[in-house]
C-alpha cells in the first residue's frame, strides 16, 4: 500500500529520528516504533495522493486526510492506543517539522487522539510479592545462578527498577551503595535508596559468583559469563508464579508495580515515588492511585458486615 516518500520528507523523518536519539535518549525501541508510526502515516498521504508529497504538504495535511487515515487504522486492526500512540509520534514528527521549516501545521497538531481506557497496572499483592522472591531463585541450576536470580528479583521490588535497570549494573556498582544512581528512559538518572536485603542479596551472589567481578562488565551474568538475558528471569518469574499459582500477570515489571503500590499503601508520597521510579509525568504514577483505591474496595466489600 505504501510508496516511496520523497527524498526530502526521508530525510526530515531520518533527521528528526537522530534528533530524538541525541537529544532526548531515545532508546532503540522507541525509535523503531516511532519510525513505524511516522513512516505508515506519510506512506498513506503518498498512497492517498498517488505519489510522494513534499514536506510542505505533509504538514499541511487537511483534516480530511487525517481522519482518512486513522480510520485506514482502524480497518487494519489498530486499537484505539495503538492509534493514540501512532498519532503521538506524528504530531511529534510534525511539531519538529514545522518549527525547522517555519511552517504551520495546526489541523495535525491539534488533532484529537481516540479515548481508550489506560490499563491499571497489575501488582501483586505483598504476600504474593515476598513468596516470589522467596520462590523465583530456586528455578535455575547451580547455587550461584539461584542467588543471581534472586538478587535480581530483590531489586526488581526492593528498588522498583525496571528489569533492563538492573541488568544494566556492572560490576562497579557492587557492593551496592546505600543509593544507586539509576539511568533509566530517555537517560534521565534518578537517585533509588538501596535497602539492605537487596545489597545483601547481591552480595550472596557476588560471594559464588564463579567469574571475577569485572568493574568494566555486567554485574549479573550468563551462565558462560556474559550479560545476563531478560529471559533468564522471565523465565524464573514463570515458573515460579506456575509453582506458586499467581497470575500470569506476575512478571518482572509486576515486581516494580508491586513496588509502588505497596509503597502507596503504605502512605508514601505520590511525588516521591514518582521520582523513585523515573516517571517523567506525575499522570503516569497516579494510576498506582487506582490500584490503591480499587483494592481498598474491594476489602470493603469483601469484609463490610452489611456488603
Amino acid at each position: 500500500m505504501s510508496l516511496a516518500l520523497s527524498p526530502q520528507v526521508s530525510a526530515a523523518l531520518a533527521e528528526w529520528l537522530a534528533h530524538l536519539k541525541a537529544l532526548k535518549g531515545a532508546s532503540r525501541h522507541t525509535l523503531a516504533a516511532y519510525s513505524h508510526d511516522v513512516s505508515g502515516f506519510l506512506g498513506f498521504l503518498a498512497h492517498h495522493h498517488g505519489g510522494p508529497l513534499a514536506l510542505r504538504d505533509v504538514l499541511a495535511t487537511p483534516q480530511t486526510d487525517l481522519r482518512a487515515w486513522m480510520a485506514f487504522c482502524r480497518s487494519e486492526g489498530l486499537g484505539s492506543r495503538s492509534l493514540a500512540r501512532a498519532l503521538s509520534a506524528v504530531k511529534g514528527f510534525t511539531a519538529w517539522a514545522a518549527e525547522r521549516e517555519d511552517l504551520e501545521a495546526t489541523v495535525i497538531l491539534s488533532a484529537r487522539g481516540p479515548k481508550y481506557r489506560r490499563k491499571l497496572p497489575r501488582p501483586l499483592s505483598i504476600e504474593g510479592a515476598e513468596e516470589m522472591l522467596e520462590v523465583a531463585g530456586q528455578q535455575s541450576r547451580g547455587d550461584w545462578q539461584q542467588a543471581r536470580d534472586a538478587a535480581v528479583v530483590t531489586l526488581l521490588y526492593g528498588c522498583g527498577l525496571r528489569i533492563s535497570e538492573a541488568l544494566g549494573l556492572t560490576g562497579a556498582d557492587h557492593p551496592l551503595p546505600p543509593v544507586l544512581r539509576i539511568t533509566g528512559k530517555g537517560g534521565k538518572t534518578r537517585l533509588v535508596p538501596v535497602l539492605p536485603q537487596a545489597a545483601q542479596a547481591v552480595a550472596d551472589y557476588v560471594a559464588l559468583l564463579p567469574h571475577p567481578p569485572d568493574p568494566a562488565g555486567p554485574l549479573f551474568r550468563g551462565a558462560r559469563g556474559g550479560p545476563l538475558s531478560p529471559r533468564i528471569i522471565q523465565l524464573a518469574m514463570e515458573k515460579a508464579r506456575n509453582q506458586l499459582g499467581l497470575p500470569a500477570t506476575a512478571t518482572p515489571h509486576a515486581l516494580r508495580h508491586s513496588f509502588a503500590t505497596h509503597l502507596l499503601s503504605a502512605g508514601g508520597d505520590l511525588r516521591a515515588i514518582q521520582e523513585l521510579l523515573g516517571h517523567a509525568s506525575l499522570s503516569t504514577t497516579q494510576a498506582y492511585t487506582a490500584v490503591d483505591a480499587a483494592r481498598l474496595m474491594e476489602v470493603y466489600d469483601k469484609a463490610h458486615p452489611r456488603a
